[in-house]
Parts: C-alpha cells; sequence; structure tokens
C-alpha cells in the first residue's frame, strides 16, 4: 500500500504591517480632513501657494530688477498703467519716479516680505514650542520662570520688541550690516517678538496631554522626557500651533514693513 503523497504547502507567516509613513499620517489626519471639506480653506490655500510661486519665480516674470541700478532709466519714468491712454508695454502697472516697472517691484518685494515673514514665523515658533514644551512638562520653577518672562514680554507691542531688537543691533554694528544680515535681524527681531503666543499655548496643551494614560505608559517603559515630549505630547498640541502660525505670519510682514 503506497503511502498517500500530501502536498507542501508553505507555512504562512503573519509579518507586521509596515508603518505608515509622514506623508500617509498627513493625509490620514484629521486637520487634512477638516482641510479639504472647507473650500474656503482651500481657496485661501491656493491664493497663498499663488503668491508663493510669484515670488519664487519673480525674476523670470519681472521686466527689470528693480533692485539693480543699472537697468533703471529716468526717461521710463511716470509712466501709468497699460489700460491708460498713455500706457506703454511691458510696463502693466506703469512705473514710478525712479523708473522702476511697478509689479517688478511689487514681485521682488514679495520675495522678502515672504521670506521674512516665513522665517520669523519658524524662529518665533520654535522657540516658543521648545519653551512651551519644557514649562508644561517640567513644571515648578522653571515654568514659573519661563512664564513670568512671557508675562513681562506680553505688556509690551511686539513691534516695540521688535524695534528694540532692530535698534540695538543697528547701534551695535552701525553700517556695517549688508543686505543678508539686515535681514537675519529682522528676522530675529520678528521671532523674539512673537514666540510668547507659542509658548502659552503649548504649555496649556502639554500640561492636559502629560496627565494622559499614553504618557505614563511612556514613563513605565523608560523613555527620556525629550523623546516623550517630542514625540508623543507636541503631535497633539500642534493643532492650535498651526492656527497662530498663519495669523503670525500675516503680522510678520506687516512688522517687516514697519520696520
Amino acid at each position: 500500500m503506497s503511502d498517500a503523497v500530501v502536498p507542501h504547502h508553505p507555512e504562512q507567516t503573519a509579518r507586521p504591517a509596515p508603518a505608515p509613513g509622514l506623508l500617509r499620517r498627513a493625509i490620514e489626519s484629521d486637520l487634512f480632513y477638516s482641510f479639504r471639506r472647507s473650500k474656503l480653506t482651500m481657496v485661501a490655500a491656493a491664493v497663498t501657494l499663488l503668491f508663493f510661486l510669484l515670488a519664487i519665480f519673480a525674476p523670470a516674470l519681472s521686466v527689470q530688477n528693480p533692485f539693480d541700478p543699472a537697468q533703471l532709466q529716468l526717461i521710463n519714468s511716470r509712466i501709468p498703467p497699460l489700460w491708460e491712454a498713455d500706457g506703454q508695454s511691458p510696463y502693466l502697472l506703469g512705473t514710478d519716479e525712479q523708473g522702476r516697472d511697478v509689479l517688478s517691484a511689487i514681485l521682488y518685494g514679495m520675495r522678502v516680505s515672504l521670506m521674512v515673514g516665513v522665517l520669523g514665523v519658524l524662529l518665533s515658533g520654535t522657540l516658543g514650542i521648545v519653551l512651551g514644551l519644557i514649562a508644561g512638562y517640567v513644571g515648578g520653577t522653571v515654568d514659573s520662570l519661563i512664564m513670568r518672562v512671557a508675562d513681562v514680554q506680553l505688556t509690551f507691542p511686539a513691534i516695540l520688541i521688535a524695534l528694540l531688537v532692530n535698534g540695538v543691533a543697528k547701534s551695535v554694528f552701525g553700517n556695517r550690516l549688508d543686505a543678508m544680515s539686515m535681514l537675519a535681524v529682522l528676522v530675529l527681531a520678528i521671532g523674539l517678538s512673537f514666540w510668547v503666543q507659542y509658548a502659552r499655548t503649548v504649555r496649556g496643551s502639554v500640561m492636559v496631554e502629560k496627565n494622559k494614560d499614553y504618557v505614563a505608559a511612556a514613563q513605565l517603559m523608560g523613555l527620556p522626557a525629550p523623546v516623550i515630549m517630542l514625540r508623543h505630547v507636541l503631535p497633539n498640541a500642534m493643532g492650535p500651533v498651526l492656527i497662530i502660525a498663519t495669523i503670525n505670519l500675516a503680522l510678520a510682514i506687516i512688522t517687516e514693513a514697519t520696520l
């Protein structure tokens, strides 16, 4: 009696599903879902993206570089916009008294304003988030010290703090600052003016999150405090921070124009 041949089936081993990447997590997040549900927000984001694209491609779209005196001609000064009777091509919005194309000046000025605004928001946001995380998670004397400094700064308008930082930098360095150094001073002045809002908001969110079970579980696992703050607590406190950042971007641009 011959033995029956039993077909061999490879052993099926269960493999853990790969962890979703950052892009997939962002797409599946509640924030992106709310963004897709709001048509007004999508239109506003499209307009903002258009402004950034115009600023990035300003050299290709502009008639001239308004910051280059060699490209300016006084004979082309005070030309009216193109839709008026005396308008001339290619000056769509006309020229000023120095012969600068108004549209080119707007595009190049947009590059400076957006760059200073974005970098200022990044600096103020980073400083405020770090201090807010430390104050909310550590508590005690550290929390009191950081919040008293924030309370003192809140008694002054942000523009006064920016003017103070800008004035100190100019008095120390005088005329030795070039264009890029002046931009760095503007970014520093704006960053030191708006960090308080981020710090107070993140501190409040962290004080709520640190009492939840997942933080206690991470502490029992022996994870260090910086890892718990950055990997577990901070993502749950970023919603209000993004809202503050969008508002402060406009305020930073206004402050940059004032300075």
